[in-house]
This record gives structure tokens, C-alpha cells and sequence, in this order.
């Protein structure tokens, strides 16, 4: 289902086009495909080699998906029963006969028609980081050889949308969007040292199953692991379940849940919360004719799998973007976008049936603009809402009876605030900023005097990050805090300081 409107928060953070098969190969980053010389245009025109009037063309490349991988990709050995995988060109002037080269070495190719070809790609080829050139020869009479496509195989996963911490702070997991452009998103796995915080990766990042992963969540008990996979925004989308290995923290995929389907008619879920209980998830589903609204799911307590139960609407014509539960089990809060033109953005209070997850409508506030993260503190008495759009933070009072909330004002943040955090003691708060490239940090007023406004954030400065900070998570200690920055590819990894919050950077991780 087309969008209605264009997005206003998540379209700038979020894009791509269309599904490929999962016998392709499978994706790792942004724009990492590109043609040779190509400035002003995608693709430099094909280059001639004994080409001749009336004999066969030369062919064009116009795109190759994926655009890259990462290095040693796990689908490539022995995936579906055969030591390959497949790469899908498109393009112009294919014949039955064109040969697809990598590095001017010829592959086994498969014509499709004259504007698409595969080609067989081994596990060795994409076994070392750098970049590979890519084109296809058409054989003589004429014929000749396209111009070069630059395929990438980068270190790890690109595009770093959101990162989680296992409950034991061992492990960490990093959804990554992936090269855009039809092709699938990943998890980066990293294992974490108790004394110094360090991330070290586990090895190849695991795949998503879908395009666009935009958001991981770990589950309370640390056995399961949930991304909602955007779909790239006006396609279906769907929620990946992986088992987490108690040892190594490696991820085994659980069966993958399609939205856009009579078991689980969501649309491009934006980002998941698991229930503190474990046993319900939450997606909130952006994509849509608004009023979209978020997805309820029953968690199988020995698998970890998913079941659609049910789905509530965002209220007016609100466009759910994130979802967040208090650590009481009790409320869950959905900020959503307003498509309708003037009205604010805001953040909703539902209360959950503990028995069933079912969700009912408490009440609404107004937001900034752009709200794309919710933070609740562990005392559940203070929530706190990320403004993109106006640069600040959203503070509220929560009602311990019916989780409705109360304005406490706004506070300023840096540029594109995406993210916020917070501590685990409830002292501390922190934002990633998108625009300006750091992390705001806050302390939060524990103070309770007639004229003191308990809750409300006091900025304490910023701290560098990488390009793009796009998420961050605190480990269970407090000791250690962790960026993803999805311009730099990777995840900057720092100290806090105990009694003054203070951030200091530690070491960077690649995803």
C-alpha cells in the first residue's frame, strides 16, 4: 500500500526501493554501488571494444543489487544446498550469450532477458574487504564491454540504525539498514569486555530477512533478539526473531513475520518493544494510510517466536513511529507523526492487559516535531521524547494510576536529535544528534521542593560522536554507553562517569 503522503520525519531517515529474492545476494550498506566516473549521471556510457555497425550491441549496466556485501557473508556458503550466490544485474542490451565479469574474471551467468542477468559469485570473491569492478561483455560480431559498476565488500554492515545491550551486558546487537535499493539489512554482533566496555565483533553480521532494519530489541530474559525491518516504507516490512547462543552470543533466525498479511496485517514497522514480562511485543507501524497504529504480538516462552494477537490505531491521523513499555509491565507510550496539516505531533499512553498484551487507549499529549524515540525512567515516573524536527526534548510526569502524562516543558538538544537514554540509576539522560554529530548529555532533577520541577532535564554539554549518530544504549552496570553512527558506519563505545554523568569516548567498533 502507497503512502498518501510523503513522511516528514522517517522518509529523511529512512529509504530504499523495492524486495529482492532471498537467493540473492544480500546487502550492507548505503550507496556503495557506483559506476566508474560517474558524477553527474549513475552509470558513464558503456565503452565500446570491437563493436561494429549491424553486429550485436554493447551492453549497459544500470544497476547491480546488491551494491555490495559484507566480507564473508554467511549466505554465500552453501546457501540453499550450493557453495554461490547470485548476483542480479539490470540494465540494457543483454544478450543469451553475455558473460558477467568481477575484476575482468568471468562468472557463471544467467540470462534473463535483455535487460537482466545473473551471475554466480563465489564465497572467495567477496572474502577480503575493498571493492570489485563489475561488467558485462557482449561477444562478437560487435559486442563489446559495459561500463564498470563498482561493487563494495565493506569489513561489517552499514548503516547502523539502533543498538541494544543483552541484559547481562555481555553481547550487543546493531541493526543495520543495509545498501538500500531492494536489498536486505543485518544485525552486527559484538561481544562486550566486562572491565573496559569494549565491543569486538563475533564475526559476520547476521541478516535481517528484509529490507530497511531499523530497530533491534533484546528480550528481558536475553534469549531472544526482535528487528522491525521498515520494508523501505510503502512495502509490507516484517519483524525477524533470532535465538541468542548463551556462550558465544551468535544468532540463530527464527521464522520471519511478514506484515502485510491476514496473520499480521502491519505495515513498515519503524521500531519494537518487548514487554518486561517477555511474553508480548510491540511494533510500532509507521507505513500506511494514517491513522496507522501499532501491532500486538504473544512471544512463545521455549522459541522465542512471534503470533500476531492484535493491532490498535495511533488516534486522529497519527503515524506511529516508535513505541516504548515503563519497566512496570504496565503502560506502553506510542509517539506518532500527524498527517494532517497544523496539528501537533504527540505521544499516546495505552494501558496493557497483563494477561492478554491487549492494548486500550489512555489519552494523548502533544509533542515536538518529529519525535522518533521515546526514554522512560526505571522509576516510572518520567518520560522523555526526542524532537527532530524542533531540535529538544519532550518532559512528562507520568500518573502512577493511569500512565497518562503531564507536560514538564521542553529542553533544547543539538541538531536532529534521533535518540535519547537513559541512565540506569535515573540520574543521567542522553541524546544523540543527528545533525550536529555529538551526544547531549543531562542530568535529571531528583529534587522534590514546591518550586522544583522533579523530572525536568539540566543540560551538562555534548560529547563527539561519529557521522550521523542514529541510536544509543546504556549497559546494565551504567558504566559504559554505546553510539551508532550511521554516516560513519560504526559504533563509538564510552565511559560514564558515575557521579557526574559525564561521557568520555573509549575506543570505536566497525559494524
Amino acid at each position: 500500500m502507497k503512502h498518501p503522503l510523503k513522511h516528514r520525519l522517517v522518509r529523511s531517515l529512512m529509504f530504499g526501493l523495492a524486495s529482492i529474492t532471498p537467493f540473492l545476494l544480500t546487502s550492507c550498506g548505503g550507496e556503495s554501488g557506483t559506476a566508474v566516473g560517474a558524477s553527474a549521471t549513475p552509470n558513464p556510457p558503456p565503452v565500446a571494444t570491437n563493436a561494429s555497425s549491424g553486429a550485436n550491441p554493447v551492453p549497459a549496466i544500470d544497476y547491480v543489487s546488491p551494491s555490495c556485501v559484507p566480507r564473508g557473508e554467511q549466505t554465500l556458503a552453501g546457501y540453499g544446498g550450493h557453495d554461490r550466490a547470485e548476483l542480479l544485474l539490470t540494465g540494457r542490451n543483454f544478450l543469451a550469450n553475455s558473460i558477467v565479469r568481477w575484476n575482468g574474471s568471468e562468472r557463471a551467468t544467467a540470462f534473463l532477458s535483455n535487460t537482466q542477468l545473473t551471475a554466480q559469485i563465489l564465497p572467495s570473491d567477496i572474502a577480503s574487504v575493498g571493492t570489485v569492478v563489475v561488467t558485462v561483455f557482449n561477444p562478437a560480431p560487435g559486442g563489446g564491454t559495459s561500463g564498470a559498476w563498482i561493487f563494495t565488500i565493506t569489513a561489517g554492515g552499514v548503516g547502523p540504525q539502533s543498538v541494544a545491550v543483552d541484559p547481562a551486558g555481555k553481547f550487543a546487537y546493531v541493526a543495520d539498514e543495509g545498501c538500500g535499493d531492494g536489498t536486505f539489512g543485518y544485525v552486527s554482533l559484538y561481544t562486550i569486555d566486562a572491565n573496559s566496555g569494549a565491543l569486538a565483533s563475533i564475526g559476520p553480521p547476521a541478516l535481517s530477512g528484509d529490507e530497511g532494519a531499523k530497530f533491534v530489541a533484546v528480550s528481558p530474559d536475553g534469549r531472544f533478539v526482535y528487528l522491525a525491518n521498515w520494508g523501505e516504507g510503502d512495502t509490507g516490512g516484517s519483524l525477524s526473531a533470532f535465538t541468542i547462543n548463551a556462550t558465544t552470543g551468535a544468532l540463530t533466525s527464527l521464522a520471519w513475520a511478514p506484515c502485510v498479511s491476514p496473520a499480521n496485517p502491519c505495515l513498515a514497522p519503524a521500531s519494537v518493544a518487548v514487554h518486561p514480562s517477555g511474553k508480548f511485543a510491540y511494533a510500532a507501524n509507521e507505513g500506511g494510510f494514517a491513522p496507522t497504529g501499532v501491532s500486538v504480538y504473544t512471544i512463545d516462552a521455549a522459541t522465542g517466536a512471534l503470533t500476531f494477537k492484535s493491532s490498535i490505531s495511533a488516534p486522529g491521523t497519527g503515524r506511529a513511529v516508535t513505541v516504548a513499555v515503563d519497566p512496570s509491565g504496565r503502560f506502553a507510550y506510542v509517539a506518532a507523526l500527524n498527517d494532517a496539516a497544523g496539528s501537533d505531533d504527540n505521544v499516546s499512553t495505552y494501558k496493557i492487559d497483563p494477561t492478554t498484551g491487549s492494548l486500550t487507549y489512555v489519552s494523548t499529549v502533544a509533542a515536538g516535531s518529529g519525535p522518533p524515540s521515546i526514554a522512560i525512567d526505571p522509576s516510572v515516573k518520567f518520560l522523555y521524547v526526542t524532537n527532530s524536527g524542533s531540535n529538544d526534548v519532550s518532559m512528562y510526569t507520568i500518573n502512577s494510576s493511569t500512565g497518562a502524562l503531564t507536560s514538564l516543558g521542553t529542553m533544547s538538544a543539538g541538531s536532529g536529535p534521533s535518540a535519547i537514554a537513559i541512565h540506569p540509576s535515573g540520574k543521567f539522560a542522553y541524546v544523540t544528534n543527528s545533525g550536529s554529530n555529538d551526544v547531549s548529555m543531562y542530568t535529571i532533577n531528583s529534587s522534590t521542593g514546591v518550586n522544583s520541577r522533579t523530572g525536568a532535564l539540566t543540560f551538562l554539554g555534548t560529547m563527539s560522536a561519529g557521522s550521523g549518530p542514529s541510536a544509543i544504549a546504556i549497559h546494565p552496570s551504567g558504566e559504559f554507553a554505546y553510539v551508532t553512527n550511521s554516516g560513519s558506519n560504526d559504533v563509538w563505545t564510552y565511559s560514564i562517569d558515575g557521579a557526574t554523568g559525564a561521557l568520555m569516548l573509549m575506543g570505536t567498533a566497525g559494524t
